[in-house]
């Protein structure tokens, strides 16, 4: 990593406010992951899918506390991969800005194949990859006008999204109440307890994770907001403390919703399961406005990998005295990464490509990527606050804390455990598998890279 800015004119804007953070955080991660996924994980785990999103979601606050802690320690860290510099050394802290760069690439890869799917419920002749394309341009203007553009931006379709999901909690609520009669039975809280909560056994409770963990993916993208915020001191504690419980509300509560709507063993684990229940009951109007939104949380979602992204970059390079380095790690006259945020999307747009030649595999392929990627960033972070709070012990400066992780140590070795478990999961299917092996394969690749490097700068 790059020493910090100093210059006024090279420090990257502060125009995110709270409600901005707010709605970034679950702009990022009320996306693809629940509103597609969720069909996939639903036909896995059937109504225990409940039970391994109350999991991940406990893993998860754990995660952004452990956080939170590290981010308040110096409020002036672009972002947190300089944690992991600091207390994990340089050669992990290079690796981990590359690979959570390469994170958010693949969720937006995974979030620009989803809208083309969405786009095909009103226009089934145009192809994914036109859609992706178009999408791409308009976000890319988004992202290199100012932040506060970006933060409106996804303030509003976050607020779409989480609109749409109480409306369809509580729609699912009437619905029960009325008793309503679908073309397989009715509205009841029987589709959901009327069979035993783990249908597929514990095997497909155990291969629900991968999609689950990429669901919560970007939980920590308030990381990357800390340096661009005008209070980070009142604005991230709350955005932690809030974000985690309305995700698990969000998430639980519509999945709940819709399968006492609609008996989960009869949705597709193909398509838009938000879309398919309102399709399937009658109610056409419905399922367009449901599948509005759900291209909404597409781009939203992208919107928030782009912006991450563009900071990785700008991070990653700042201070470089190659040419190609020194573009990228510049900003433009709004104090915006644009030309990282361009180099970004250039490699976005190789996804266009593998829709063009193999239209119904990318996204599980993307999106495997991208949860293997992410158990290794959240370990890392976990990791980089055990050496935090020991650097602090040793100084006696513990009850000095003013946002402490809870239940410490435990909680960070429950967080750790847990990460492991659903990489073991992951060796039980071939796709899954090969993200994996590919994931570790990059991870290692880099840390020989920037072995290499330091090595012929030593020599020098």
């Amino acid at each position: 990593m790059k020493d910090t800015p100093n210059k006024d004119n090279e420090q990257l804007s502060k125009g995110l406010k709270n409600r901005h953070v707010q709605l970034i955080a679950l702009g990022g991660t009320i996306g693809t992951g629940l509103f597609l996924g969720a069909g996939e994980s639903i036909q896995f785990a059937g109504p225990s899918i409940v039970l391994a999103y109350l999991i991940a979601g406990v893993a998860g606050f754990f995660i952004m506390r452990s956080l939170g802690e590290l981010l308040l320690s110096d409020v002036n860290c672009h972002s947190y991969i300089e944690f992991i510099d600091k207390y994990l050394g340089k050669k992990i802290g290079f690796v981990a800005g590359w690979t959570y760069w390469a994170c958010w690439i693949s969720i937006a890869m995974a979030e620009i194949t989803a809208a083309g799917l969405y786009v095909h419920f009103w226009f089934p002749g145009i192809p994914q990859w036109v859609t992706g394309l178009f999408l791409l341009i308009v976000l890319f203007l988004a992202n290199s006008i100012n932040v506060s553009a970006f933060g409106e931006t996804e303030f509003w379709f976050a607020l779409i999204k989480v609109v749409a999901i109480l409306a369809l909690i509580a729609t699912g609520v009437v619905l029960v109440i009325m008793n309503y009669k679908t073309p397989v039975g009715h509205a009841s809280l029987s589709n959901l307890f009327g069979n035993s909560m783990f249908s597929h056994g514990l095997s497909g409770f155990l291969l629900s994770f991968q999609m689950v963990i990429f669901s919560f993916a970007g939980i920590e993208m308030i990381g990357m907001t800390a340096s661009e915020t005008n209070d980070p001191e009142k604005v991230i504690p709350k955005a932690i403390n809030e974000v985690p419980s309305r995700i698990l509300i969000f998430y639980i509560g519509s999945l709940i919703a819709l399968m006492c709507i609609y008996p989960w063993n009869h949705i597709n684990a193909a398509s838009s399961p938000f879309v398919q229940v309102f399709q399937n009951i009658g109610v056409g109007s419905a399922a367009a406005i449901i599948n509005f939104v759900v291209l909404t949380a597409a781009v939203s979602a992208c919107n928030s990998a782009i912006f991450t992204t563009g900071r990785m970059i700008y991070s990653l390079t700042y201070g470089s005295k190659k040419p190609l380095g020194k573009q990228l790690g510049s900003l433009n006259k709004h104090q915006i990464p644009s030309k990282g945020i361009l180099f970004s999307i250039v490699i976005i747009t190789l996804s266009l490509i593998l829709n063009a030649y193999m239209p119904d595999g990318v996204f599980q392929l993307v999106s495997s990527i991208a949860t293997t990627c992410f158990l290794f960033i959240w370990g890392l972070i976990v990791l980089a606050h055990l050496k935090y709070r020991k650097v602090v012990s040793s100084k006696n400066e513990t009850n000095k804390l003013t946002f402490k992780m809870p239940f410490f140590p435990y909680s960070n070795y429950f967080v750790l455990g847990f990460l492991v478990f659903v990489a073991i999961v992951m060796l039980f299917r071939m796709n899954t598998l090969f993200a994996l092996i590919g994931s570790i394969v990059w991870i290692i690749t880099l840390y020989i890279i920037k072995s290499l490097t330091d090595e012929v700068h030593q020599k020098r």
